[in-house]
């Protein structure tokens, strides 16, 4: 089973190897591809009644008696494959992260690492993929990105998903098999709600490093006079807030 996320705001085309096949004019394939028996041949094709891109044949095993492929250099995989499971953790209050991601400095990368971040920051509008993982009963605090649209899968477990809007915010439950979804510059949240840890699946739309501002970020990146004013409350009363952890 997998989860596929594609980078594209127009309806997906997609063109498969058989539809491309029975598109082409008979004479014109087999002039093409030169197989014995010439158009003849062709003409033996027969498309099926189901997209094979989806249904395989129930006969499969009568049909492929060889299906072992030769494993491509190392330094050419790197570049399309990125083993997120057992990738660093990045522990926060409340939950763990990781994530397959681009980084401007690379320092610190090992070379799996290196080679998967440039070939993300060589493509327009890539994908980069996270596990997000909000153990029971524990918050994703309010954030927005600035450069990237966000889309995530639940896992496991179940939880509350927050949209806030200047003077509205839009709450909802979400659990196993729900898709959700924030716009650039929107602000959200995710909090367990169950017993069991919350565990999504997350994708971003950005070929360049993510810009994150979480709320305790610029809550306290705000000085103390100001949010006296803002909020009618005494400047000293703002210390009780503890600055965040880096």
């Amino acid at each position: 089973v997998f989860l596929l996320f594609f980078t594209t705001h127009e309806e997906l085309q997609t063109l498969d190897v058989d539809d491309a096949f029975f598109s082409t004019p008979e004479d014109i394939a087999a002039r093409a591809l030169k197989p014995k028996g010439g158009v003849n041949f062709i003409r033996t094709f027969k498309r099926q009644a189901e997209d094979q891109a989806v249904n395989l044949p129930p006969n499969l095993d009568e049909l492929v008696q060889n299906a072992t492929y030769v494993q491509s250099p190392d330094n050419l995989v790197w570049q399309y494959f990125y083993n997120l499971k057992g990738s660093a953790e990045y522990p926060f209050p409340g939950g763990v992260f990781q994530w397959a991601r681009y980084r401007r400095n690379g320092t610190g990368l090992n070379e799996t690492e290196k080679i998967f971040s440039e070939s993300l920051n060589k493509h327009e509008n890539t994908l980069t993929l996270a596990t997000l993982r909000i153990f029971s009963n524990e918050l994703g605090q309010p954030h927005f990105h600035f450069n990237a649209n966000e889309m995530g899968y639940v896992i496991s477990g179940c939880g509350q998903a927050g949209v806030i809007l200047s003077g509205v915010t839009t709450n909802f439950n979400i659990g196993i098999g729900d898709v959700i979804f924030f716009p650039v510059g929107t602000q959200h949240y995710i909090k367990s709600v169950c017993e069991e840890d919350l565990l999504l699946i997350l994708a971003y739309n950005t070929g360049n490093q993510l810009e994150t501002l979480r709320m305790n970020d610029y809550f306290r990146s705000t000085a103390d006079h100001i949010l006296a004013q803002l909020f009618f409350k005494k400047q000293e009363e703002f210390k009780k807030f503890p600055r965040a952890a880096k």
